[in-house]
C-alpha cells in the first residue's frame, strides 16, 4: 500500500516559522517528502529470514528474506505426484483401438473376397451375410469402445485440470513466502525480526524512493498566474548553514482544489488565505531528508 510521507509534527511547526522568515528570496517554503510503500507479509509462519537494515538501499525485485515455505513445498509435490498418477489413467486410443482395425481391415478383405466367389457361384449368400454382419457388430462394439475410452480420457483430463490449478494456487502461495522489494528505495522502519511469526498483512518494513523526492509547498492565485506544469524550480533546502546548496527541480503537480493555508506553512504573501498546493520534484544527491524544509522559487532562465 503506498501513501505519501509527509512527516509533520508540533515542532515542526515551529521550526517551519523560522525557517521561512529567513532572508533567502522564495516563492513558496514547504517541506521534502517522498513516495512511502509499507512492505507487509503475503504469507503466513514464522519468518526464516530477513536480511535487512534500516538505511539499507534496495533494488525492485531483490529477495530480502522469506516466510517458512515447508508445507506450502510438500503441498506442490503431491500434487504433481497427482497429476502423474492421474497422467498414467489417460488411454492411447489409437494404439488400443488398433486390434479391432486391423481386425476389421481383414474382415472386409475376406468380404472382397467372398464377394467374388459369390458372383462364380464358388461362394454361398450366407457366408457373404455372415461376414457383413460380423462387420457391422464389430464396427459398433469398437465406436462403444472408443466412446468410453474418450469419456475416460475426458474425466482424467478434467481430473487432471483440478490438479494444476490447485498445483498454481500452491506455487502462488509458495512465491509469496519470498520477502522481495516491490520498487528501488532505502529502508526506513524494520518493523519484524528472524524468527517472529507473522499473519497476513503484517507490515514487515517501510521504504522510501529517497532518489526521487519532492518538495509540497502552497501557492497562492497570484502566483499561479506565473507558473506551469513543466517549469524549472529552485529548491534550497534549509539545512541550517549559511550557504544552503540550490538544487534544480521541476513542477509536477498542481492541486485542482483551493485550501486555507496551512499552520505550519508561511508563503510570501502573509495576508493569503487560500493556496494551492504544488509538488516539486528533485532528485536527491543523498543530503536531502525527509521532513526537511525547504525554499522554492521559479528559476530564472
Amino acid at each position: 500500500m503506498a501513501r505519501k510521507v509527509s512527516l509533520l509534527v508540533p515542532a515542526a511547526a515551529l521550526l517551519a516559522a523560522y525557517s521561512c522568515s529567513r532572508s533567502i528570496p522564495f516563492d513558496a517554503c514547504g517541506q521534502i517528502e517522498a513516495v512511502q510503500i509499507t512492505v507487509s507479509a503475503q504469507a503466513g509462519g514464522m519468518i526464516t529470514s530477513l536480511e535487512i537494515e534500516e538505511g539499507d538501499r534496495l533494488e525492485a525485485g531483490e529477495v530480502l528474506g522469506a516466510i517458512d515455505s515447508v508445507q506450502v513445498f510438500l503441498q506442490t509435490e503431491e500434487l504433481r505426484q497427482r497429476i502423474g498418477g492421474a497422467s498414467s489413467r489417460l488411454i492411447d486410443i489409437k494404439k488400443q483401438s488398433e486390434p479391432a482395425f486391423s481386425q476389421l481391415r481383414s474382415l472386409s478383405h475376406d468380404l472382397e473376397r467372398y464377394s467374388r466367389l459369390l458372383e462364380s457361384n464358388a461362394a454361398s449368400q450366407k457366408q457373404v451375410e455372415d461376414l457383413k454382419d460380423r462387420i457391422e457388430l464389430l464396427k459398433v462394439q469398437t465406436d462403444a469402445q472408443i466412446q468410453s475410452w474418450e469419456r475416460n480420457n475426458e474425466a482424467v483430463r478434467s481430473e487432471i485440470a483440478t490438479y494444476r490449478v490447485q498445483l498454481a494456487q500452491r506455487m502462488d502461495q509458495l512465491e509469496k513466502c519470498r520477502i522481495t522489494a516491490p520498487v528501488g528505495g532505502t529502508v526506513l522502519t524494520k518493523y519484524a525480526e528472524n524468527g517472529e511469526n507473522v499473519t497476513i498483512g503484517k507490515p514487515l518494513f517501510k521504504m522510501a524512493d529517497m532518489d526521487n523526492i519532492y518538495v509540497r509547498a502552497y501557492l497562492t492565485t497570484a502566483q499561479l498566474a506565473g507558473v506551469k506544469l513543466g517549469d524549472r524550480m529552485t529548491v534550497i533546502p534549509d539545512d541550517g548553514s549559511d550557504s544552503p546548496k540550490e538544487y534544480e527541480g521541476t513542477l509536477t503537480w498542481i492541486s485542482e482544489q483551493s485550501e486555507f493555508t496551512p499552520k505550519n506553512i508561511q508563503t510570501r504573501d502573509e495576508r493569503a488565505d487560500l493556496v494551492y498546493a504544488v509538488k516539486v520534484s528533485v532528485p536527491n544527491d543523498g543530503t536531502l531528508r525527509l521532513g526537511m524544509y525547504a525554499y522554492v522559487r521559479k528559476a530564472v532562465r
